[in-house]
């Protein structure tokens, strides 16, 4: 399962913010951070950075730190922080299932892929003893 520690996630910070929004988000079942509290985190960040209630469609629930400062980001960061300590969560643990591949690849990437998939071949389906 995979999982982010919230003092070292071992990312930069903006990484960090996005993904973790990204979560909140998300339509996880398996994930140690309560829906309520992935809302209210995600509302809270939302509202350090616009001046209009955030979106309800969950398709436009996403985080745009463009046009935000440093300290925007900052605001972000302690508030994703808090949320998550008083809560008691120092971890975030999550499980989704990989997702099928949402786009062909173009004709002109075609060689490309077919000279990658002949230096890093799939691994033999047999097992030599």
């Amino acid at each position: 399962m995979p999982s982010l520690d919230i003092q070292n996630p071992g990312m930069p910070d903006l990484q960090f913010v996005l993904f973790v929004s990204a979560l909140c988000t998300a339509d996880l079942t398996a994930c140690n951070v309560a829906p309520a509290l992935r809302a209210t985190m995600f509302d809270r960040c939302w509202a350090l950075i616009h001046t209009e209630g955030p979106p309800t469609d969950p398709k436009e629930r996403i985080l745009d730190l463009r046009q935000g400062t440093e300290l925007t980001l900052e605001a972000c960061l302690s508030t994703i922080r808090s949320m998550l300590t008083d809560a008691g969560i120092r971890t975030i643990t999550w499980d989704h299932p990989v997702s099928e591949p949402t786009h062909e690849s173009t004709p002109a990437a075609k060689p490309l892929i077919d000279r990658l998939g002949q230096l890093y071949p799939e691994p033999p389906e047999i097992v030599d003893p």
